[in-house]
Parts: structure tokens; sequence; C-alpha cells
């Protein structure tokens, strides 16, 4: 089996299994209760909160535990426009973000919020000429991923920061679920208020996230209950999940991407050499090291996916949140590609454990495929 989905999921670590296992096991209290077995939970959620923190560069009261990207997005988003409605109801945002961020803005601009979306030009990058025209008094909230999850293009974060930073009433949001581990990120240095992760994406846990919130920044409670994490996120909180993720950020920070990148660029450079690809990932621009987007014309992506499943290759399409439901690529539609090609698309998505005879395994499987089906 050759696993090339890791943008979807990562297989946890062994490290990570362990940890999860020995909390639930021997720290199951909860975390909130006032004996002494509960404040053994406690103790190991403030150990983590802490490890996470000295990951991120951040303070420990910076950090919310959440149950992945998605919730992290939904509370940055939601809790920023309801605590500061007062200041403006303007929102920027970009044209091929992750559907946890573009349709809570939908949801937002059907109760009167004015959303600005920023189209991408044929690298999947925003204007910085257009975000500046863009901003205002009223704009409150800036929101742009770090990594696209389709094709791995980087944002440049720090400018768009300094940009969003010269207007005082408003905040910027990043969703960091593709970046963390694989594109390095000062959290300061590109005054992020915002900033989700998701577990599962680095050899951690699926239902495991990360939040961090600038000290100073506010956030409403969008999820009411019994006040934990800083009245930000109601509900009894996943300590052995907590322990988790914080294992898995620790263990992946210590990673070296260069030979990731190595296997990407010399990924790429083979594809180009059948005739029948179209490569999608701006890999002669800012992009991530682990994802891969290419197109093959005049054949449907759930097809060829499906065919090289049968060869034991796992790949994806669209983003895994999106991949039942959607038809075509709208990210690589973003681009200004046509239907052909962004109904065509496929997402090669590397690990720090993928090797180079698996890529040329993948490869070989992807020329056979074609000319089984009389492409080449």
């Amino acid at each position: 089996m050759i696993y090339l989905d890791n943008s979807a999921t990562t297989k946890p670590h062994p490290e990570v299994l362990e940890a999860f296992v020995k909390v639930n096991k021997d720290f199951w209290a909860n975390p909130s209760s006032s004996h002494g077995l509960g404040s053994k939970a406690e103790m190991l959620l403030s150990r983590a909160r802490l490890q996470v923190a000295e990951v991120l560069g951040a303070e420990a009261n910076e950090i919310i535990f959440t149950s992945g990207g998605t919730e992290g997005n939904n509370i940055a988003i939601k809790g920023i426009v309801s605590r500061y409605l007062n200041r403006g109801n303007h929102i920027i945002t970009s044209a091929i973000e992750h559907p946890s961020v573009a349709k809570p803005f939908a949801g937002l601009q059907s109760l009167g919020f004015r959303i600005t979306t920023l189209p991408v030009n044929e690298d999947g990058q925003i204007s910085l000429v257009d975000l500046k025209d863009s901003m205002c008094d009223d704009t409150i909230l800036v929101s742009i991923m770090h990594v696209n999850n389709e094709i791995g293009t980087i944002a440049p974060l720090e400018e768009i920061g300094k940009i969003v930073h010269t207007y005082k009433k408003a905040f910027f949001h990043v969703d960091g679920v593709q970046g963390f581990s694989k594109v390095p990120l000062d959290l300061h240095r590109s005054h992020i208020d915002l900033y989700s992760l998701s577990g599962h994406k680095f050899h951690g846990l699926k239902g495991t996230g990360i939040l961090f919130v600038r000290a100073g920044v506010r956030l409403d409670s969008v999820i009411a209950g019994g006040g934990q994490e800083q009245q930000i996120r109601g509900g009894t909180v996943n300590v052995a999940g907590a322990v988790a993720i914080a294992k898995a950020m620790r263990l992946m920070s210590e990673e070296n991407t260069d030979e990731m990148l190595k296997l990407r660029d010399y990924f790429c450079g083979q594809l180009c050499k059948i005739p029948a690809v179209i490569l999608n990932t701006p890999v002669h621009a800012q992009a991530a090291p682990h994802i891969i987007n290419f197109s093959i014309p005049g054949i449907n992506s759930e097809v060829f996916m499906r065919m090289l499943e049968e060869k034991e290759i796992y790949v994806s399409t669209t983003s895994a949140c999106s991949s039942k439901t959607k038809k075509i690529s709208e990210v690589v539609k973003s681009l200004g590609k046509s239907d052909q090609i962004a109904a065509s698309a496929i997402r090669v998505s590397l690990s720090f454990e993928t090797d180079k005879s698996e890529l040329d395994a993948v490869l070989e499987a992807i020329r056979e495929t074609l000319d089984k089906i009389k492409v080449l």
C-alpha cells in the first residue's frame, strides 16, 4: 500500500497513541473536578497547554484546545464578529479558503455582513494591492489561510499581517491547518491574532485541535457551557486529546522538510515529462513541500483516483471535507483554469515517511493507467 493522502489525514505517530492511551487509562478524571484525581488531570492539561505554547512561541493563556480545524475556524470567526460587532461589519477573505472558513462567512453575509472575497492569480496568491484597496474603517476581520489544502500555495502572511495591523479595528485570522510542521511561521512577526490547527494533519489524532488567541483579543463564546477554556469553549476538556496534540506538535516541530521538498520537486519534474499531465501546484513560486496537484484533462478525477486505488495507491481529488459533494475543484478553477482541468484535478500529499521508491511506483502506475485508457 502507498498512502499519499496526508493532507486529508496522517497516520498517528506511535508515541502520540501511547500518550493518549496512558492518559485515558491513568488520568481519566474530569480536570474541572476539585478532588485530587481531577487536580492530577488538570496538571496534565496545564502542562500540555504550556508545551503547545512553547512550540508556537506563544503564552499558555493564548492556547485554546478544540476538536480540530473546523471548530477552531468557526470559534475564531464567529467569536470575533460577535464580540466586536460595534466596530464594523466588513470582512475580507480569499477565493480559495477551506469550507470551514468560506461557509461561516456565507452565513454571516446572509445576516448583513459585507464580505470581500479577494481573487487569486494563477499561483493561488491574492494581490496585496487588492488587500490594501479593500481595507477600510469598517473592516473587523481578515481571514487568509497559511497553506492552501489543495494546491499548496503559501500565503505571504508577514506582508498581509503588516497591512491588516495598520487598521487598529481589524483582526487577522489564519487557518494554519496545512502549514504547521511543513512551513515556518512566526505568529507575532505576522501580526496574527487567531490561528487554527488540527492534530490529525501532523500525525496527531482526529478530534484534537488548537486555537491560538493573541493576548488581549476577546471572543464571545460559540459553545456556551461550564466556562472551560477561558469561557470560550464550554464542555469537559479532552485531556488525553490535549496531551496527544502537544506530543504530536513537539515531535513534528523537530522534523526537517528538506527531504520532503526534494521529493516534491522530483515528483513534479517527472510528472511534467508525461504529456497528458498539467501541473496545478505552483512549484516555481511559494508552495508547501508536501502538496502536489495535477490534472489530466478529459479524465474525471474520481475515476482516475479509483483506478490508482486498484493498485493500492491512495490519493485524493478535492479537499476531503468536500470531495464527496463537489464535482470539480473550485480552487483549481479559481486559478483561471478551465472546468475540464478543474474536473480532473488529483492531489498527492506527502508525509515525513514518504520515500522516493513510493513516488517512482506511483509515477509508473500513472503511466500504466494512462496507457490503459489510451491517453498517451
